[in-house]
This record gives C-alpha cells, structure tokens and sequence, in this order.
C-alpha cells in the first residue's frame, strides 16, 4: 500500500487504517518500537546527500554542512537518544496509595501507554529535523503517524514522502503531500494527538480544527525571543554568538534572536560586536554558498515591508554589508543582516515574528525596566541573556516567563536532547525532546489493584452508616 497521500479524500480512510491496525496490533513488543526507529535512523543515513540536495534546491541556496548540521545529524541523534530511552521511559510508575490501603497490599501504578495515531504537520524551516524528530518520539512512545510536509518546500516533501513509502508500512507511517486544502484536511482529521510547528497565526487554526474532534494538541509556535545583553556581557563573544544564531538558515528560526535589549551606554559597542561577527563569519553575503536563501518571494518581500516600514516610521536601518555588495541586482533572495535602531512599537518588525535577518536593537536604562517590556509582551518561545553578573541573570530568569531560555548564547537549550522543548501561551503548547516528549504522545493510564480483603467494610464505610464511619471521617478531617 502506498505511503504517500496526495487528495485530501485520501487522508481520513488512511487514519482509519492506521487505528484499526494499531488497535490489532496491540501490545506491541518495545523490539517493534525499536525496529522502527532503526528505520528512521537508516532512511536518514542513508539519504543524507539526497536530503540536502533536496532543501537546497527548495530554497534556491542552502548550505549542505548547514542542513547536515541542523536537520540530517540532530535528526539522526535524537532518533538514538529515543531509542536508547525507551524502554526506561516506559516502565510503569509505581505510585503511593492513602494509609492503610498499602498495608492491606493495595497497588498503585501509572502504565506510559501509546495513544494510537499521531499527525505531524512539519514547517519549511527545517523540514527535515521538524518531521522526523517528533516523528522518532512518536514511535518510541508506540503509535503510528501521518506527516504533512510544508508544501513551500515540494521537493522535500517528495523526497520524504517517497523515502518513508520504501521503509514503512502505509499503517505504520505515511506521509501526505500537497496545498492548502490538503494540509487543511489533515489538521481537521480526529487523531489521538495532533504535532504541529509553525507560525502562532496557524497555530490557532490547528487548534481550532483539532477543538471539533478533542483532538490533543501539541503546538511549537514562535514569537518575539529577545535577547537582553546585560552590561557585564563579554561584548565580542556575545556578537559572533548572535550573529551564528540570527544568521543561520538566514534567520528563519523559530528561536532566533527576534530583538536585542541593549544598555543605552552600550549600543554602539554591541553594534560593533554584529558588525565584527558578520565580517569574521560572512565576510561575503550575495553569493556565498554558506548563507541561505530566503524561501520564496513571498517571505522575502514581506521582510523588505518590513524594513521599509521600520524606515518609513523614523528607524535607524542599516545593512552589515563587509563585501559592499549590491543585493539589488541579484535574485537570489539574499538578505544581508539588517539592523533597525530606535525601534518603536508601531513598526511591523516590532509588532510580528521577524522569521528572517532583520534584527531590531532596542537601548533600556535599567534592567528592570528590560524585564518589563519583555513582560509587556507576549510569552516568547526563547529567552536569551548574556552577562557574567549572577543576580541580574537570576532577576531575568524569575520575573520573565519563556519557553525556554539559554545563558550566554542562543538557540543552544533546543539541542539538548534531555530536556524538554515547547512554548508557554502564544508561543505554543506542551512540549517534545527528554522524558516530556515521549510522555506528551503517552496516555498515563492510571491502575489500582484493590487487595482481597473488603476495605470499605472494615472501615465501616458501607451503608448503612453508622457512628462508627461518623467518628472516623471527623477524625480524618482534622488539621
């Protein structure tokens, strides 16, 4: 049976299989969860050249070692952390019962059980490592899965769609490409558990579809992630780190760096420090082979609106451009690191998700006053704060909310495999990566086992009622 879906009359006969197969197949051995997990990590290794090939020509330019970095080798990794897991993550919890029930022999445990089909609806971004990571703790927490692949990026998708067809069973794993209205389809399907990662705007239309169906959702949306520098940050190292970070995948990172928070004082320095860190990692731009592309004319047009808009309204704009090179002439959608000083909360690039390499520097006098304006805002995906100074980081870690949060660089907390990843409010739900992932596609059955002996009736707690069960629940009510 063909794993790949291409109508959206497709989609609902195929979770239908999915679930009477998972349903047949049940208990499934953790050698079935492990066997599928090697055919994860093989279909990877052996197709990394492919894969790469794949999102480059999607993008127009994208760095090989780029995308081995960030989609072939943490996908890859990850996939044999899950393996590695798995079986200690899914022992049952053994649970305390109430005095004197486990005097009696009464047991109490939580068994980690799979939910049945998971659906995947996987960005553009990295297409590859946003498919097939949630897709490895899916399978580790033994369930079947359906993987929607962005459509801006076909070719990937294809690719995805035809490499999983050649390793898994349609009931095992299959894999729907297509537009709109299939990806629409597919959100509004009634799956045990609905992934999706992506932007907060489709995020809530996800959400509403998976509503009808009380389908469960894991969301991994995005927002505004500041960076605070503080005044005791080493300035040169904290740049070149920005600058790796904003300028990775040209900025189209859910996690990168959206605004710096700036020290009036230091402004220029850390300017400075953007501009040392451009030339020193490219010190070309328009035509070297390790800055990507953006996607499509679409998302680079939105972000020169966004430029305009922010220079339009009083802005200070200015490109790190080390090699003088004229952008207007190429089509390449190449964008060089654009810097927006005396942001205002008007300006587009203030109000929405950046999602590319523009980065607005905003100056505060105190600290206080850069906890507030994060505060002031909506609950960011990521956190930043570089500094040395131990009681201002910790005044930033306990009066700011964020989904997650890395000291003295960026983006680094996501590529530790034990800890969890998500959101909080705008920014997304739940969370995959650590013990919380393979619990989040996990249905915690709770089972008691009662002991032979009439527990109720010794304690006098059957009717009818007497003096005697009166006396005790007073007793137990008692401070």
């Amino acid at each position: 049976m063909s794993a790949t879906l291409t109508d959206p009359a497709m989609l609902k006969p195929m979770l239908e299989a999915q679930q009477r197969a998972f349903i047949a197949a049940r208990p499934e051995a953790l050698s079935i969860r492990r066997d599928r997990l090697d055919r994860t990590i093989a279909l990877l290794a052996d197709n990394d050249k492919a894969l790469c090939d794949a999102m480059s020509e999607d993008y127009g330019n994208r760095s090989e070692v780029q995308s081995m970095l960030t989609d072939i080798l943490v996908s890859i990794r990850f996939a044999k952390y899950c393996r590695e897991k798995m079986a200690h993550w899914a022992k049952p919890d053994s649970r305390s019962v109430q005095f004197p029930l486990g005097l009696l022999g009464a047991k109490a445990e939580v068994r980690y059980e799979p939910k049945g089909v998971v659906g995947i609806i996987s960005p553009w971004n990295f297409p590859v490592n946003l498919a097939f990571g949630p897709l490895a703790q899916v399978l580790a927490a033994g369930n079947r899965a359906m993987i929607k692949p962005s459509e801006s990026t076909p070719t990937t998708a294809n690719l995805i769609a035809e490499l999983v067809g050649a390793r898994f069973d349609a009931h095992e794993v299959a894999v729907a490409t297509g537009g709109v209205d299939v990806a629409k389809a597919f959100s509004a399907l009634p799956f045990d558990h609905l992934v999706f990662t992506g932007s907060t705007e489709t995020g809530r239309k996800v959400m509403e579809a998976a509503g009808t169906n009380l389908t469960p959702v894991t969301l991994e949306l995005g927002g505004k992630s500041p960076a605070i520098i503080g005044a005791s940050a080493d300035l040169e190292r904290t740049g070149s780190r920005i600058v790796t970070g904003k300028m990775m995948n040209a900025g189209q990172i859910c996690i990168a760096p959206d605004y710096l928070l700036v020290p009036e004082s230091m402004e220029d320095g850390v300017i400075a420090s953007l501009e040392l860190g451009v030339l020193d990692q490219y010190p070309t731009v328009r035509d070297n082979p390790d800055y990507a592309s953006v996607i499509n004319d679409s998302q680079y047009s939105r972000l020169q609106e966004m430029v305009a808009d922010a220079r339009d309204k009083g802005g200070d704009v200015m490109e790190i451009n080390p090699a003088g090179e004229d952008f207007s002439a190429s089509n390449t959608r190449k964008m060089p690191l654009t810097i927006i000083r005396n942001p205002t909360p008007d300006m587009q690039a203030m109000q929405e998700e950046i999602f590319g390499p523009v980065l607005p520097v905003k100056t505060y006098r105190g600290i206080d006053e850069a906890i507030q304006f994060i505060n002031d805002g909506g609950r960011p995906l990521a956190l930043y704060y570089f500094g040395n100074d131990s009681a201002e980081r910790d005044a930033v870690l306990s009066r700011t909310i964020s989904g997650g949060v890395t000291v003295n660089d960026v983006i680094f907390h996501n590529t530790v495999e034990d800890m969890p990843f998500g959101g909080v409010g705008a920014s997304g739900i739940g969370a995959y990566h650590g013990v919380e992932g393979f619990r989040e596609f996990s249905h915690a059955r709770a089972v008691y086992t009662q002991p032979k002996i009439d527990v109720a009736g010794m304690a006098g707690l059957k009717p009818p009622y007497g003096d005697r069960a009166r006396k005790m629940l007073h007793m137990m009510a008692r401070k």
